[in-house]
């Protein structure tokens, strides 16, 4: 091998682990093992910084500089990164005498930030390739959204989470080898569209102390085109039609009209409002079908939701990414990929039961979501499956208790832009399940949260629910727990909560309900949570009530493994036996009773709202009418007056129209919807 005379910073940043990720960790175990043995190839540097390697069986391999290993040039037949190209990188540092970890010592110091928006497109195009370059031009012509996370002192590794898939830039000044879910046909065009993700926010102003700057739009006009307002405008229509008539007079093709919008919006690229309207033909079909489904409060709320986004699109250009999914790709596959179960949620209604199994992807820094549904045979006396009896079926070749415990490996996994995850079947491309052991404890920041203060520190800055991105598990996490308090169970209201500290020593209060679909939940919660059962990590549902965290458990990890409550096998009774019947301190001492009744007033007018677009606002009956005045009076005396107008407004625009009453019943919906949110999130111990 040659002598320490020139050197490739870039190869000598890359770890083992970063070069695993880059190909994997059998080729680089093994081209370490040839060179341990003495078989290691000889190694040049040419002037202009390319790397050669000739092996003693006449192989030869090369790679230029700029590039990434994907670029590299090596004369045997496999495909794709080979054992010569690692081999070539680990002969480089072994020949410089340095390998990343003696680099960084000898610095000193961390490197300096940085970002990969800094480098242009004749550099852009040695790194990706020309095809890829001119692939990822398309789509910035389009537009597309971007999260992005600038280098800082104290993370020092610049990324970016595009919509179906994330890219890092793990060696400083080098965007060559950066790391990429997206599957290998894709990595190019990913690496240039986050490059480019990272020249526009250069330009945008950063808060200080930020790390991130959320959810940019890059590329494109910044207006969603004439064939997606077009394809807005209709579904808007349909429901105007559809809240008019009412639910209960809705024929049998109004389902099957929303679902066409709903097709249209998606292909238009709007997956917001795309997914607003399908679950609003759900909900439609779920009441023909007299399915326990349907509900008239989550009918009129998604409702609310699409008015609610709608008018963010005429308004102007302005937040156009975050209300209307605008160019978000539908989805995008993923190169092999590890994911870390973190338990499943069980939830039925009438014959039907889902299973929704949550994956974290620490590379990415998101959790993905992988959907299952059962129903049960009509007519035949079975009862609907239930959380013990879906732990049973079999996914993907085991069972599905054993996929929600486990770490799934896969190379042939999809992310769709809601984050859901979607698996293919393959006899080249292998899915296979492993046991997860302690992969929670090792999960980045911030898919493992110890510090829940500063884990939600920026929530109040979040627009509400119905304008923001719909992305499954938005908030679930991994909590590191310091200290589990006794477990208490209300009978009457069928909950079971704890109190309880992250590892920074902060409260919260740790809360699961009852479900007929799932038995034994809280029993197996109960004795999870146990003084003794050493549980020090809990996955969940993060949210904020009262100013207090709560957090809605889906596993627990206690030194006996991963226990998943919805699964949990039946056992003899379905009432917590190790939990103390009596009421839980959720609130805290300073829960006023008239905060309650300022949430069940809410909660009132919503439900009026509710059965008002459920018999049609063109014609509701007498108590309809009454109940939105009994609402605006209720509302009125809790101080919130300019709700309990809006309201109020409602049977008051009989006299002038349909489209009078429906514009009034939109002002108090979506008024209504974000009190609600609002309410239910503030400290009421503030004032």
């Amino acid at each position: 091998m040659t002598a320490r005379a020139a050197v490739r910073a870039d190869l000598l940043a890359l770890s083992p682990d970063t070069l695993a990720s880059l190909a994997n960790r059998g080729l680089v175990k093994r081209a370490t093992k040839d060179l341990d043995a003495g078989a290691g190839p000889d190694v040049s540097v040419a002037d202009d910084g390319l790397v050669r390697a000739v092996y003693e069986d006449g192989t030869q391999t090369e790679l230029p500089p700029g590039a990434g290993l994907d670029r590299g040039r090596c004369s045997c037949a496999a495909p794709g990164i080979c054992r010569h190209l690692v081999g070539l990188v680990l002969a480089h540092q072994r020949s410089a005498a340095a390998g990343p970890e003696a680099v960084a010592a000898a610095d000193g110091e961390p490197p300096a930030p940085w970002s990969p928006g800094a480098f242009g497109d004749e550099a852009l195009a040695a790194a990706v390739g020309a095809r890829a370059l001119a692939r990822a031009r398309r789509v910035f012509e389009g537009g597309y959204t971007a999260e992005v996370h600038p280098a800082t002192p104290a993370a020092p590794e610049p990324w970016v989470e595009l919509p179906t898939c994330t890219v890092r830039f793990p060696v400083p000044g080098e965007i060559g080898h950066a790391l990429t879910d997206a599957s290998p046909a894709l990595r190019g065009e990913m690496l240039a569209l986050a490059v480019w993700a990272f020249r526009a926010a250069g330009a945008r102003p950063v808060e200080p102390g930020a790390a991130a700057l959320v959810r940019l739009e890059v590329g494109g006009g910044h207006h969603p085109s004439r064939a997606a307002h077009t394809a807005l405008d209709r579904a808007v229509t349909a429901v105007d039609d559809l809240l008019a008539d009412g639910v209960a007079h809705a024929g049998p093709l109004v389902g099957g009209s929303l679902r066409s919008s709903g097709t249209a919006l998606a292909s238009a690229g709007l997956h917001w409002p795309a997914g607003v309207v399908a679950d609003l033909a759900a909900q439609v079909e779920a009441y023909g079908d007299r399915s326990a489904a349907h509900r008239a409060e989550d009918l009129a709320a998604l409702a609310g939701e699409l008015y609610a986004r709608h008018r963010v699109a005429a308004a102007g250009p302005g937040a156009y990414a975050d209300v209307l999914g605008v160019r978000e790709a539908g989805e995008t596959a993923l190169r092999r990929v590890r994911l870390v179960a973190l338990g499943c949620r069980v939830r039925g209604a009438g014959p039907a039961t889902c299973a929704e199994v949550f994956f974290a992807h620490p590379e990415a820094g998101v959790v993905l979501v992988l959907r299952r549904e059962w129903t049960a045979r009509e007519g035949d006396g079975t009862p609907p499956p239930s959380g013990p009896d879906v732990g049973t079926r079999r996914v993907l070749g085991t069972t599905l208790r054993a996929l929600a415990t486990g770490s799934l490996i896969s190379e042939s996994a999809r992310r769709t832009a809601g984050r859901a995850l979607v698996l293919g079947r393959s006899r080249v491309a292998t899915t296979t399940v492993v046991a997860v052991g302690s992969a929670w404890t090792s999960l980045p920041e911030p898919l493992l949260v110890r510090d829940l203060v500063a884990h939600t520190a920026d929530w109040d800055r979040r627009p509400p629910r119905l304008l923001r991105p719909r992305v499954a598990a938005e908030t679930v996490r991994v909590v590191e727990l310091s200290w589990v308090g006794p477990v208490a169970y209300d009978p009457a209201g069928q909950r079971l909560s704890a109190e309880v500290r992250d590892a920074a020593g902060n409260g919260a209060v740790l809360s699961a309900g009852y479900d007929p679909r799932c038995p034994d939940a809280l029993d197996v919660l109960a004795d999870a949570l146990a003084e003794g059962a050493g549980t020090r990590w809990v996955s969940g549902v993060l949210s904020r009530a009262g100013g207090r965290v709560r957090i809605d458990p889906l596993a627990v990890l206690t030194p006996a493994g991963v226990t998943v409550p919805d699964l949990a096998p039946a056992a003899s009774g379905s009432v917590p036996a190790s939990a103390d019947r009596v009421p839980p301190p959720v609130g805290g001492p300073a829960t006023h009773r008239a905060d309650d009744d300022v949430a069940t007033t809410v909660d009132r007018a919503l439900t009026a709202l509710a059965e008002a677009a459920h018999h049609g606002l063109r014609s509701s009956p007498p108590s309809v009418l009454s109940a939105l005045d009994d609402a605006g009076d209720r509302l009125a005396r809790c101080g919130l007056d300019r709700a309990a107008g809006l309201v109020r407004a409602v049977p008051a625009a009989l006299p002038r129209g349909v489209t009078a009453v429906r514009d009034a019943w939109v002002e108090a919906q979506i008024r209504l919807l974000v009190t609600a949110e609002l309410h239910r999130e503030r400290d009421v111990r503030a004032g």
